[in-house]
């Protein structure tokens, strides 16, 4: 397979930096967003959609451009302020559905809406159309929080969604079949039986349902025999007590289901039968969770495969033909890991994206018959991977003897023991992977070892695993975090005056419990949106349908709350605590980080307290997220001492 150069894109891509001998490169060259993201091709292959990102002015613009001719379209921009692309596919070859979401606030609580919108490529206008109207099918109603909920892309009918919304009765969907030309639509299924969620199989028939009550946790699947009109019931499960099963997607058969379940301990991958309530167990992993989503043919319209991390190449196909590909690409390209992402109706035209743990990712075009790659778009231009510093995966052994995963990066030229930092991440039910990382790759540069674990909490490694995190914040978890960072210190790899701790979100919210429970273990602290009162986050959950869910995971006794929570324990602080939140933040209110910094501040604590203006969970807007890191860069310079050796 022949790998040849693109000019097609050359105007896309922002000017990269050549010629550099410095070994430290520009702070922007990482806080800036990804030059492109999301590229989707058109179901012929003939075009191209995505999300490019500028840097004067700072605005993100979906695009389009056909790939024969090279002509280019802009659809719609954001400034990433009120209102933020949140995904976008092709329709048909006409028409692209965008989902656009942004903050809302109602009696003083605030949350998230979306809106679903369709934009015509074809010709100089692009007319623009908000799909839902806000009323339900028996007159006026409530306006629905969630509108981009599209249930199925009609394969046989793209003129035609199916779409799942609450127009009626307030979190109970309903299905329509949706016009997108004109928005008409019809209600196909009435919101009934608790659904909460809606399934269609490869063929846009609706099938399954997921029920839950959100009082009492009684869930099931509710599902129908291709053909037949009666919704029956299988998997009945109390979610508050039990893991229960998740649905992933329709064979091309459609009375086969996948569906991923525990086995033993470990996420494992079924399929069932649903005429004869037979299951077979499909693809599992005795070490680890299988919990990625399932690969279709889209030519085919059947399931070829399973995303699964720990694979070669993060992908497990069933069969040779569909393997031939994979290896194809990995021999033309052995220096990245290479993932297809998108392909066209007849699967000839394909996207691939390459990266691995020291080079920013990269999108490709391929195309099969003609065996050829070309470039097409660069995420991060500005960064030489010559100059990044390459991660491995270790272990460490925890005090109880727990075997723990994590991702250690030493700076390019170093010798050990030097100034390091421990980067927990957020969630706390998630976990880190291999592959570049924009923040890692950031500190490395600056000249301090990165070391991400997998503590207890993290998703991937199991039930048991998993579940520790449930009212567990500040205890086996945080022990964890403790046990890396003595590691780090015994296998002479960081310098033990100068080791920091710094997280986002749940990592914020570890890195604040370490400087009031270890503070003689680090020499400083940072937190970006982190949790800081978790008796606060347990109240405002009040608000939402979850908040019997966020109990069972937090906790719901005051005592143990506050005794959990950094904000009760301010005055054991005694090491500085860089706190960083956006004001807009969705997802963590920005009272947890305003009233800890109050709280510092009282006690005379050294603490700085820096908050983005219209700044959301996930540093979208440009200027936040160069000012974060420049703040982090002076925080970390201030209290690790020179950072490059």
């Amino acid at each position: 397979m022949s790998r040849m150069p693109s000019s097609l894109f050359s105007l896309l891509l922002f000017c990269c930096l050549t010629g550099l001998n410095a070994k430290e490169l520009p702070l922007q060259s990482f806080s800036q967003l990804p030059t492109v993201a999301k590229p989707d091709l058109s179901p012929n292959g003939q075009q191209i959609a995505f999300v490019q990102n500028y840097l004067d002015p700072e605005t993100s613009v979906l695009t389009t451009v056909n790939l024969l001719s090279g002509a280019k379209k802009m659809l719609v921009q954001s400034d990433n302020e009120k209102i933020k692309l949140n995904w976008f596919r092709w329709a048909n070859e006409q028409t692209i559905i965008v989902s656009v979401r942004y903050a809302s606030k109602q009696r003083g609580v605030a949350f998230t809406e979306t809106r679903l919108l369709a934009f015509d490529v074809q010709g100089d206008d692009t007319n623009q159309r908000n799909l839902i109207r806000h009323s339900g099918v028996s007159g006026p109603s409530h306006i629905s929080q969630f509108q981009d909920n599209v249930v199925s892309f009609l394969p046989d009918d793209p003129d035609h969604i199916l779409v799942a919304i609450d127009l009626d009765v307030a979190n109970l969907p309903s299905v329509y079949k949706l016009n997108i030309n004109n928005k008409r639509k019809t209600r196909i299924e009435k919101g009934k039986m608790e659904v909460r969620d809606w399934m269609a199989d490869q063929q846009g028939n609706l099938r399954l349902g997921v029920a839950l009550n959100y009082e009492s946790g009684e869930a099931s699947i509710r599902y129908r025999l291709a053909g037949q009109d009666d919704w029956l019931t299988m998997f009945a499960h109390n979610a508050l007590q039990d893991s229960g099963i998740k649905p992933l997607g329709f064979a091309n058969n459609p009375n086969i289901l996948y569906y991923r379940a525990y086995k033993d301990d470990k996420l494992t991958l079924y399929k069932i039968d649903l005429v004869t309530q037979e299951s077979s167990l499909v693809f599992d992993d005795a070490d680890y969770d299988v919990d990625g989503s399932l690969i279709y043919s889209v030519s085919r319209k059947e399931v070829i495969g399973i995303r699964h991390a720990q694979a070669d190449g993060g992908r497990v196909y069933w069969d040779e033909a569909d393997q031939k590909l994979q290896r194809a690409i990995d021999a033309a390209m052995s220096d990245t890991d290479n993932y297809l992402v998108d392909y066209s109706d007849d699967e000839n035209t394909y996207l691939l994206y390459t990266e691995n743990n020291f080079t920013p990712g990269a999108f490709y075009l391929g195309q099969r018959k003609e065996k050829s790659l070309t470039l097409l778009f660069e995420q991060y231009p500005l960064l030489l991977p010559d100059v990044l510093s390459p991660h491995k995966l270790v272990t460490y052994t925890t005090r109880d003897g727990t075997e723990i995963e994590g991702y250690l990066t030493v700076p390019k030229g170093t010798k050990t023991p030097i100034a390091t930092i421990l980067h927990p991440h957020g969630g706390p039910g998630a976990r880190e992977y291999g592959g570049f990382d924009y923040w890692t790759s950031f500190f490395a540069n600056r000249g301090y070892a990165v070391f991400r674990p997998n503590f207890r909490g993290s998703s991937g490694y199991g039930k048991q695993f998993a579940e520790s995190q449930m009212q567990g914040w500040g205890l086996t978890m945080q022990d964890d975090l403790t046990d890396a960072a003595q590691w780090l210190i015994e296998q002479q790899i960081a310098d033990p005056k100068r080791l920091c701790i710094v997280g986002a979100s749940y990592g914020g919210y570890a890195a604040a419990m370490a400087a009031v429970k270890t503070p003689d273990l680090f020499a400083c602290a940072v937190s970006f949106a982190g949790v800081m009162d978790l008796d606060m986050l347990v109240s405002k959950s009040r608000y939402f349908l979850n908040k019997k869910f966020v109990r069972q995971q937090i906790g719901e006794d005051d005592d143990d709350l506050e005794a959990r929570s950094p904000y009760y324990n301010a005055a054991k602080i005694t090491i500085p605590l860089l706190l960083l939140h956006g004001e807009d933040d969705r997802v963590v209110d920005v009272r947890q980080s305003r009233e800890m910094y109050d709280e510092l501040r009282d006690l005379g604590k050294p603490v700085r307290y820096v908050e983005f203006e219209n700044g959301d969970h996930f540093l979208s807007i440009q200027r936040n997220r160069h000012l974060a890191f420049a703040e982090m860069e002076t925080f970390l310079q201030k209290y690790l001492g020179p950072s490059m050796q």
